[in-house]
């Protein structure tokens, strides 16, 4: 029992650990993009400066530097929330006899966010494309405001989906569900991998709130991390999904009505 407990401490202080580390850099890379300014653009927005080049950076310079702040945001904001699926991990590798679970945890643990950094990969080229054509029609870049209510709108409809709630369920499973895991280096990898996936597609809808909203806003990044790992974590996770499916849909509506210049 001492030993568990010793684990368990480590295990979590560790944990905590990586996610003040993963947080702070985070904050100040935020804070640091932010002292640049943004690009004012027409509709009465600003463009964020996460999907461009900085002076005498080339392309992959800027795809580098942005997949490796995403992994570390990815980080601070998926620990939370992943933490105690590890642990539960970590324990049912012990319970079948197998040797150093802690390894095999943390190995899941980078499957995992290997998925959201080829996540990540994919969103780069998508937010730069977007960003050249908003700057070249100020017609569409008009209409941004009201793209991105309608976002936030379809994003909290998806919350009260049977297809949300599937996945929000896959990704709440205990490790194993009461079968014996392989305690091998490749069954943690594809474990983790999966995982992922799964976890991808269940904060499709938060996360592209996030990269409408402002990939670089710490408050935007401090509501989706408290949004999934209450859905997550909490005993009724069906019922904090829709409650924070209703909260979306309101905010989404809202910001369509102001963009349309009727509130």
């Amino acid at each position: 029992m001492v030993s568990g407990r010793a684990a368990r401490h480590a295990f979590f202080s560790a944990s905590a650990l990586l996610f003040a580390a993963s947080a702070a850099v985070t904050i100040s890379w935020c804070t640091a993009m932010s002292t640049m300014g943004e690009m004012p653009m027409p509709g009465g927005w600003t463009m964020s400066m996460a999907w461009m080049r900085m002076p005498g950076q080339t392309w992959p310079g800027a795809a580098a530097s942005f997949l490796g702040m995403w992994a570390l945001m990815m980080v601070a904001m998926m620990l939370p929330s992943l933490a105690p699926m590890l642990w539960r991990y970590r324990q049912a590798i012990a319970a079948t006899g197998g040797t150093r679970p802690g390894r095999l945890a943390a190995l899941m643990g980078m499957g995992y966010f290997c998925v959201w950094a080829a996540f990540g990969m994919a969103v780069f080229p998508l937010g730069t494309a977007l960003t050249m054509i908003e700057m070249q029609m100020p017609a569409l870049a008009r209409a941004v405001p009201i793209a991105v209510g309608v976002v936030v709108l379809t994003a909290g409809a998806l919350q009260f989906s049977a297809w949300k709630i599937r996945q929000l369920a896959c990704c709440r499973e205990l490790p194993g569900c009461g079968r014996a895991l392989p305690a091998n280096a490749v069954a943690a990898w594809r474990h983790g991998l999966r995982l992922g996936l799964r976890c991808s597609g269940c904060c499709a809808g938060l996360t592209a709130i996030l990269l409408v909203i402002g990939v670089m806003d710490l408050r935007a990044m401090a509501v989706v991390t408290a949004a999934i790992t209450a859905e997550r974590l909490a005993p009724a996770g069906e019922r904090v999904a829709r409650a924070i499916g209703a909260v979306a849909v309101v905010a989404g509506l809202f910001l369509i009505v102001r963009s349309a210049g009727l509130g």
